[in-house]
């Protein structure tokens, strides 16, 4: 029931390829996103010319983990990744994360557009010339679904809460067909669904792209951030290393897939999902509103494995201001500079965004709830970076004041090296079928979900095991998709 519909459309296959076409316009493949040495050499010199943000089709290619970091002109190497000295973590274990920014976009969010969007586009079901793609989002999936749209030539429309940073607002506003900004904040989901309901009553032509029930979110990043963790991990493993497992905030669920791939090469990992404390959704069955930008909760997304899941934690949102602070004002630099953390490491403290500290704090609380030490590896990810939020840093200086040395005590003693094991559960059998039964409510109820197909998510192991598998069949699409347009 979870696979992705892989019907052709003939009639509208053939105007899309058209589009395609007259744009000159090459689909990468799964295959070339985990292994950018596929990509052709002449895509990769035209990548030389190119800006990583340019709304360029060639850029395509660099939805991939692997982009040379920088800004403009860059080609491939590693998986981009920072491991956070224990000096700052306050914890003997590895703590690795996955950098986002070298995404176009500045995050990693465009990759999980292309997992939706693409499927539907090499087979004709979704037509660039007459429809209008739909992006449902609190934040950075919308941006990448509009930078999708704009590198192929389709009209979109970007569906936001009017809460979320004004960064996003001021990019979208150029890239974007169309935006909208519904009531609250990165917890008013309800709201973004609400809104495209509205849209489908309203005849316009269009396909609306869910990210928290849209497969190909899944899927690419079981595929592509999953084998990208597992790179990382074959290069950083030692002979003594352990890989323990993955913390992430679940937002759509998207990101905590590759958490599925990771168990199968490593049996014995565990899965960390992760949420705001002042929306504890998971933990409580709760709901509320809070500052962790991007993280959508008081649902549980339809592409959650929740029977895979291990363990639950719920991270204060003032503890995220209070360290987004530290890693980025002058008193804060300063003051970690004081207790030793390295300066290669402080002048990547801008790679975390708002998510990608509460990941780090995530990932922090799991190892202290193991006293996992310095032989034992956590990956977690950096979906983006302070690029993003730099308003925020304004408007908290407004509110809060000045951020002085004290602060900047309070915040490395309180909010990051006291992190505790409270607001923590290690999920027993009873637990995970508690989170997986809160999906009835949003799915069944309001979304026009089965029965039968919520009852196959659980009993079924091949309802997420066939949806791996068609990675492969997806990738022949999309060459016979590129062999049609002339490539």
């Amino acid at each position: 029931m979870a696979t992705l519909d892989l019907t052709v459309y003939p009639e509208r296959l053939e105007r899309a390829v058209q589009r395609v076409r007259e744009r000159g316009i090459r689909i990468p493949t799964f295959a070339e996103m985990k292994n950018p040495a596929l990509v052709p050499p002449a895509i990769q010199e035209q990548l030389e010319h190119t800006g990583l943000w340019d709304v360029a089709p060639v850029n395509l290619f660099r939805i991939t983990w692997k982009n040379e970091p920088r800004p403009h002109g860059g080609k491939f190497g590693r998986v981009n990744y920072i491991e956070f000295p224990s000096i700052l973590t306050g914890t003997r274990a590895r703590i690795i994360a996955l950098v986002g920014k070298w995404f176009p976009t500045g995050a990693h969010k465009v990759g999980a557009a292309f997992g939706c969007l693409v499927p539907r586009l090499v087979t004709g079901q979704f037509d660039p010339t007459t429809q209008k793609a739909v992006w449902p989002s609190t934040g950075n999936y919308c941006r990448g679904g509009a930078y999708d749209s704009a590198l192929l030539g389709c009209q979109s429309i970007a569906i936001l809460p009017e809460g979320m940073s004004q960064e996003r607002f001021q990019w979208l506003s150029k890239i974007a067909g169309e935006v909208i900004a519904t009531p609250g904040s990165e917890s008013n989901v309800k709201e973004i669904f609400d809104k495209c309901w509205e849209l489908r009553r309203s005849g316009q032509d269009l396909m609306i792209f869910n990210q928290f029930e849209e497969f190909g979110n899944y899927l690419w990043h079981y595929d592509v951030t999953g084998h990208a963790m597992e790179e990382v991990l074959h290069t950083e493993l030692g002979p003594h290393d352990t890989y323990r497992g993955v913390a992430l905030t679940t937002g759509s669920a998207g990101t905590i897939a590759s958490g599925d791939y990771l168990k199968q090469v490593y049996p014995t990992s565990k899965i960390i999902a992760s949420e705001a404390l002042q929306c504890p959704t998971l933990l409580q069955n709760g709901f509320g509103a809070h500052r962790i930008e991007g993280i959508g909760d008081k649902h549980v997304p339809w592409i959650h494995n929740v029977r895979n899941t291990d363990l639950v934690t719920a991270i204060d949102d003032q503890a995220v201001v209070q360290i987004m602070r530290l890693f980025n004002e002058p008193e804060g630099q300063a003051y970690l500079r004081r207790k030793g953390v390295p300066e290669a490491t402080l002048s990547q403290l801008n790679l975390l965004g708002f998510s990608g500290i509460a990941n780090l704090l995530s990932a922090i609380k799991f190892a202290k709830y193991y006293e996992l030490g310095e032989h034992d590896v956590i990956l977690t990810v950096l979906t983006d970076s302070m690029e993003l939020y730099g308003t925020r840093l304004a408007e908290y200086t407004e509110q809060y004041g000045a951020f002085t040395t004290c602060d900047a005590a309070e915040a490395f003693a309180g909010a990051l090296h006291g992190t505790t094991t409270d607001h923590m559960l290690e999920l027993s059998y009873a637990d995970r079928k508690r989170i997986h039964n809160l999906k009835y409510y949003t799915w069944v109820e309001q979304q026009g979900k089965t029965y039968e197909e919520i009852q196959a998510q659980w009993y079924d192991p091949s309802y997420w095991t066939d949806v791996q598998k068609q990675v492969a069949e997806i990738d022949r699409k999309i060459e016979e998709f590129n062999r049609l347009a002339g490539w």
